[in-house]
């Protein structure tokens, strides 16, 4: 699946230019900001997208009101704006009811919020679930506020209306699914998450064009509420998905990171780690816990999905986490690149692992008069050797490549590009016929 020597530098610009177009855009939980980021996705990729009326019962929760914003801002008693929702969509408290107000600083103050140990980065803020306003500003525009009569405007809309989300099913040879989902509510921030979103966009671009043994199902939802909404409307699909990742902050230059399975030793965990391991890169890997994004809805117990997920800095260590400093600057095309590569061997494995036997087990069989050695000649020569030699002693029908490729401590490339010219020789044969 993955092409020859292919750095993905150039998807990696791609999804840059994609991540530029999305940045601009006012995203909550539902409203006209996460449809406009749909449109533009399925004009790259053909999802389906999904409108669930409010006061949708899903489980214990309820799909809330629509929420839908034009303009917000704070003036002074000269009529200047001193904070202004039209150049960052992160200075509103997300979800504010609307307010058209004169206030005085002290009440104004307790709807500010600011980060004093980066006195000039915004921070992210919510309401989602609770009725309130307020605005975000970097500390140091807070500290330059003076007594005064303020007008305070927020320009919103908290009416019923839909939560929106987009799907994508890829169907593949057989009906097990791997599920890919990420979430595209947060607004004017890059590696969380639009990053993620970009990111998944493109690994389903690719997949569209290949032969696919699995079936993917791919899913662009608001976090929680989507995948709490998607799961009650989807439990007929569960017992199908044997592999999943949940997509967010791939786009900086930190290290990778996996987050494990609620399992934690789960198919796709192996195969990230060895995926990781085989990269030669740095990387470090973290237990599953309840907090985080969508993975702790898919491995709530009721579930118990196989989901982790493959990310760069970890949401909670980077400073920029959920601030205006999670900008385009915090992006790399380079590490965007990065991150598709490692998603799609991930994938190759997935769709490569097989559990073979050998045609031929007692003694080794002679390679040479089967042209063997031919075809895996050069300077590979001895690491194709061996892993020639590896398969064809492990090939009894309970070693899986991937197990093979774990105990030889070889690349699973290596094993797979073996395991084909034995094939092609018929001195293997799938275990499943």
């Amino acid at each position: 699946m993955e092409r020859a020597k292919d750095n993905f530098e150039k998807e990696g610009k791609e999804i840059y230019k994609l991540i530029e177009r999305l940045y601009p855009i006012c995203r909550s939980i539902t409203g006209d900001g996460v449809r406009e980021t749909l449109d533009i996705i399925k004009k790259i990729i053909p999802i389906d997208i999904k409108e669930v009326p409010t006061g949708t019962k899903v489980f214990d929760w309820t799909v809330p009101r629509e929420w839908n914003i034009k303009d917000a801002y704070i003036k002074n008693s000269k009529g200047e704006k001193i904070v202004d929702f039209k150049k960052t969509n992160l200075h509103v408290l997300n979800y504010s009811i609307p307010i058209n107000k004169k206030m005085n600083l002290k009440e104004l103050k307790q709807h500010l919020f600011t980060i004093p140990k980066h006195p000039d980065w915004i921070p992210y803020r919510t309401t989602y679930y609770k009725e309130n306003w307020g605005f975000c500003l970097t500390h140091n525009q807070f500290k330059k506020l003076k007594e005064d009569t303020y007008h305070v405007v927020i320009d919103s809309t908290l009416e019923k209306g839909h939560l929106s989300y987009g799907e994508l099913y890829l169907k593949g040879k057989n009906k097990d699914e791997v599920l890919i989902s990420t979430y595209l509510c947060h607004p004017s921030l890059c590696n969380d998450n639009l990053s993620g979103v970009g990111l998944t966009v493109y690994v389903a671009l690719l997949l569209k064009q290949m032969d696919l043994k699995y079936s993917y199902r791919f899913l662009f939802i608001p976090e929680t509420i989507g995948s709490i909404t998607w799961l009650s409307r989807n439990e007929d699909k569960i017992p199908n998905i044997k592999h999943g990742l949940v997509v967010t902050c791939v786009g900086d230059r930190g290290d990778l990171t996996y987050k494990k399975s609620r399992k934690g030793n789960a198919a796709i965990d192996i195969i990230v780690e060895k995926v990781l391991t085989d990269s030669g890169d740095k990387y470090r890997t973290i237990d599953f816990f309840p907090l985080g994004s969508d993975e702790r809805q898919y491995s709530s117990p009721g579930f118990d999905l196989p989901v982790g997920s493959l990310m760069r800095s970890f949401y909670y260590d980077y400073p920029e986490y959920h601030t205006s400093a999670d900008n385009l600057e915090f992006m790399s095309s380079k590490h965007l690149g990065d991150s598709l590569k490692k998603y799609i061997r991930v994938i190759n494995i997935i769709e490569g692992n097989e559990t073979y036997i050998n045609l031929n087990p007692k003694c080794e069989p002679q390679l040479g008069k089967r042209g063997i050695y031919d075809m895996i000649g050069g300077e590979k020569t001895v690491d194709l050797t061996a892993a020639v030699l590896w398969i064809l002693n492990l090939s009894d029908g309970n070693n899986s490549l991937l197990d093979i490729s774990i105990r030889s401590k070889m690349n699973f490339e290596q094993i797979k590009n073996a395991a084909d010219i034995l094939i092609s020789k018929k001195l293997i044969i799938p275990k499943d016929g």
